[in-house]
């Protein structure tokens, strides 16, 4: 699978989350075999670019190639604009994000709300395509409703429009992520295009990877919330697409280490505060499957500086090696 002028390989895909794929998360799931990561989406309105959050998600410096950048908005002109700037700045591909269901962002008639406008759509990609020298993408839901599964129609205005690729969560827009994805419509869009499809929506498993790749005919998988936590997840579809053969889970001692690792990136980058603040988030996902991470994530999420957050961290997971229980130790 190519995107323009870049092979992704594997053929498995970090989808873009707001809040969760940002530079840190990205470089972790590279390391670990996604074969693109998309960053978590940035504002089109230029009144915002300067803000610190802005600026982070627009931090691509040592970013392995193609660093690719999800922009978000309703004006056409507006995201024509945060096309250049973005490519400007590092973006080697522009994803646009007419997939994100969230209310706010709805409401101001973005993300999956585009697709109830089908010209407005039309006048988007158009406008992006002719603004940069880079592929462009798109990212979309099956429909806005079931009664409205009108990806198929908005994935031929994509392809008419020069967009080197679609990304399809399966499901409409009403339903958040509830439910079952359904692949039904990513595989009719695929029968009907010649670009690269991604498939997206409740992978998450090497052998479900697998079954949507046969069912849908796409080109490539799209990772999101399995991902949270089990970075590692890229490189079990990786190695399971390539023999057939799954690779075991990793042990404790290498999840340690990858969340070791992933907690110092968040420090480095955001700063002490910020970076433990948003941490903790990411403990809760490493811990979600553990019997004891109601009392990990008490204790840890009462650490106020990095080297408590490490020290607790580490002596948890130590202790899970070992076999002990581990009393995790007040807070002072």
């Amino acid at each position: 699978m190519r995107i323009g002028p870049y092979p992704i390989e594997p053929k498995v895909v970090l989808a873009p989350m707001a809040g969760v794929t940002d530079k840190p998360f990205r470089l972790l799931c590279k390391q670990l075999g996604a074969g693109l990561a998309v960053s978590e989406m940035t504002i089109s309105d230029p009144r915002f670019w300067n803000t610190r959050k802005s600026l982070q998600r627009m931090d691509h410096a040592g970013e392995p190639d193609p660093v690719s950048v999800q922009i978000a908005g309703t004006e056409p002109e507006q995201l024509a604009g945060a096309a250049r700037y973005n490519v400007a700045n590092g973006a080697q591909i522009i994803d646009i994000n007419m997939g994100c269901p969230a209310k706010k962002v709805c409401n101001a008639w973005a993300g999956s709300a585009l697709m109830r406008d089908e010209a407005l759509v039309a006048r988007i990609l158009e406008a992006v395509v002719a603004a940069v020298d880079v592929p462009v993408t798109l990212k979309i839901r099956t429909g806005w409703c079931a009664e409205v599964r009108n990806a198929p129609t908005i994935a031929r205005i994509a392809e008419e429009s020069g967009i080197a690729a679609l990304a399809i969560h399966g499901r409409t827009r009403n339903q958040h992520y509830t439910g079952q994805a359904e692949y039904d419509t990513i595989a009719e869009v695929k029968s009907r295009l010649r670009i690269p499809v991604l498939a997206n929506g409740d992978i998450d498993s090497p052998a479900k990877a697998a079954f949507v790749l046969r069912h849908t005919g796409a080109d490539a998988v799209m990772v999101g919330r399995a991902a949270q936590g089990r970075p590692w997840i890229f490189r079990q579809i990786a190695h399971y697409l390539g023999t057939g053969e799954e690779l075991p889970e990793p042990s404790v001692a290498e999840v340690r280490d990858i969340l070791l690792g992933h907690l110092q990136a968040l420090h480095a980058f955001y700063g002490e505060e910020q970076g433990v603040r948003i941490a903790r988030k990411h403990l809760g996902w490493y811990a979600k499957d553990r019997a004891e991470n109601a009392a990990f994530r008490a204790v840890v999420n009462r650490a106020q500086t990095a080297a408590e957050q490490l020290a607790l961290t580490r002596g948890y997971f130590d202790a899970l090696e070992a076999g002990m229980p581990f009393v995790l130790a007040e807070v002072a």
